[in-house]
């Protein structure tokens, strides 16, 4: 009886020390605010204010799953899986030819982790999502996109097929290798994709470079997920993108800085975007009054951008931060003479009523000289100006 009992506590022991081995947590984020734009293009050609109740103004609304499990030896498996959501609708999040509603579309990777660095597979962000935390994402998120973060990716883009390296920190220094397969029969390069990336944390301060490139896949448009176009108001006749597989299609650079004075985080990067498909012998003529339609818009796109950014953000208390940011992109289109220009003037607070759940302010004046005005949310069609208004709440879980 004794030796009965000893060995049901001992396999008790191995099963409790099995289960606190491997871990999963369910994670998430439901952020919704009530949004004011000015000038707003309509579906009659014009424009016109709209009210709205938005998903994912700082963050996108998601839904996630994560674990590790100890192989021993200092050796872990690992895996992240993460849905997007609309909360204003309850839909799942993506519905552009390249997500569709896929279902973990935000990210889905496993690999292994240990003193080497992490290895992953899946659909992942390359490093330009890690150090986007030295911008104004990490306060604003996706309110400064349209004005350029969604152009030089530093909101985070996924790669599909693809498998990353990270190594562990060093000394304060991260590196970052991505590669994307193309997954095309007898041409390796239709679809690929790779990138590096390099970040150094060191107390007050941190610094961050990323580059990545993309190629054709012969298919579907390569970057739709950016949106700077000519004004309608030139006289250039641009449109659609001759997708040749292979040739390189997106090439974005970028460097960030932030540093941490007391109280104030003050921050300041540079992209520089080459979409080298967007040439004059790559567009189809058509006229340009249709430049402002959705397909067009989506479409005619900016062949190379230069995009600003400096800002700041205050804690006024431990639960109260000021904020404030300025963007400023400069684009350039195959046949139009000059660049256009887009502005965009950003203040907000963001107040915690707990380290889970934050009200948000914010208030941005767009400028668009040139080009299509982008818009806060929604594109003006025209080159004016926008102003925009949200307020709102996150949770964090």
């Amino acid at each position: 009886m004794k030796k009965s009992l000893l060995a049901l506590a001992v396999l008790g022991a191995f099963a409790g020390a099995a289960q606190a081995q491997s871990t999963v947590t369910i994670y998430g984020i439901v952020d919704t605010g009530v949004v004011y734009q000015s000038k707003v293009a309509t579906t009659g050609g014009g424009t016109g204010s709209k009210f709205g109740l938005n998903s994912g103004v700082i963050q996108g609304s998601r839904l996630g799953f994560k674990g590790v499990e100890d192989l021993g030896g200092g050796l872990n498996a690992v895996f992240n899986l993460e849905m997007g959501f609309n909360n204003d609708t309850g839909g799942l999040q993506g519905s552009d030819a390249q997500t569709g509603s896929n279902l973990f579309r935000r990210k889905s990777v496993v690999g292994l982790a240990g003193g080497f660095g992490t290895v992953l597979v899946g659909r992942q962000t390359d490093f330009a999502d890690t150090i986007s935390s030295y911008t104004s994402v990490q306060d604003f998120g996706g309110w400064t996109g349209n004005v350029g973060h969604n152009l030089d990716r530093l909101e985070g883009t996924r790669t599909n097929n693809s498998i990353s390296y990270t190594t562990n920190n060093l000394g304060g220094f991260t590196g970052n290798l991505i590669y994307g397969f193309g997954e095309t029969a007898g041409q390796t390069s239709a679809g690929q994709s790779f990138g590096a990336g390099l970040k150094y944390d060191n107390g007050p301060l941190g610094l961050g470079a990323n580059y990545y490139q993309s190629k054709a896949n012969g298919t579907t448009a390569y970057s739709s997920d950016t949106s700077l176009i000519p004004s309608s108001s030139t006289t250039a006749s641009v449109n659609t993108l001759a997708n040749t597989a292979g040739t390189t299609a997106f090439k974005g650079w970028n460097l960030v800085a932030s540093y941490q004075f007391g109280p104030a985080r003050v921050y300041g990067n540079w992209s520089r975007v080459k979409q080298d498909l967007n040439t004059q012998a790559n567009l189809t003529s058509v006229g340009v009054g249709s430049l402002a339609s959705v397909n067009n818009r989506l479409l005619a796109r900016a062949n190379k951008a230069d995009v600003y950014e400096i800002g700041t953000a205050y804690s006024l208390t431990p639960s109260l931060k000021l904020l404030g940011a300025i963007e400023h992109t400069r684009a350039t289109f195959d046949g139009v003479t000059g660049k256009g220009k887009v502005t965009q003037y950003n203040i907000g607070t963001d107040y915690w009523l707990s380290k889970r759940t934050d009200l948000y302010a914010f208030l941005a004046y767009q400028k668009a000289t040139d080009m299509v005005n982008t818009g806060v949310s929604d594109s003006t069609g025209t080159d004016g100006n926008q102003t925009a208004v949200a307020v709102g709440i996150r949770h964090k879980f």
